[in-house]
């Protein structure tokens, strides 16, 4: 499920057919980090979707622990699709620049010293 949302992500961003606007029922990258919001009055200012009381890092915890798309909108009945999608976007545009050192060089490393 994780997968093919971030999928679509990669396809969008990868594929020069998208274009910046919404297309077959797609929004792009900017109309989804929209519905990303922050609130200082709600969760101390973490980002929340759409103003309401529903963390991004919630969502993202969900899909991370298994949870599926279907669930999740059962869960939160407001919630839409795009939302979840948001979320993603959100969290990739925040590790998109981040440098990961590898665990099997970590690992050489403290074996050697």
């Amino acid at each position: 499920m994780i997968h093919s949302l971030l999928d679509n992500i990669y396809t969008a961003k990868t594929d020069p057919s998208h274009s910046d606007t919404r297309r077959e029922g797609h929004m792009n990258e900017q109309e989804l980090l929209k519905r990303i919001t922050v609130n200082p009055k709600i969760f101390g200012g973490k980002p929340i979707i759409r103003g309401r009381r529903l963390a991004v890092e919630h969502v993202l915890g969900m899909l991370a622990a298994g949870d599926s798309q279907t669930t999740i909108l059962e869960g939160y009945p407001w919630l839409e699709p795009e939302d979840i999608q948001a979320c993603l976007v959100y969290a990739h545009k925040l590790i998109e620049h981040v440098r990961i050192e590898s665990l099997e060089l970590a690992t050489s490393i403290r074996t050697a010293i």
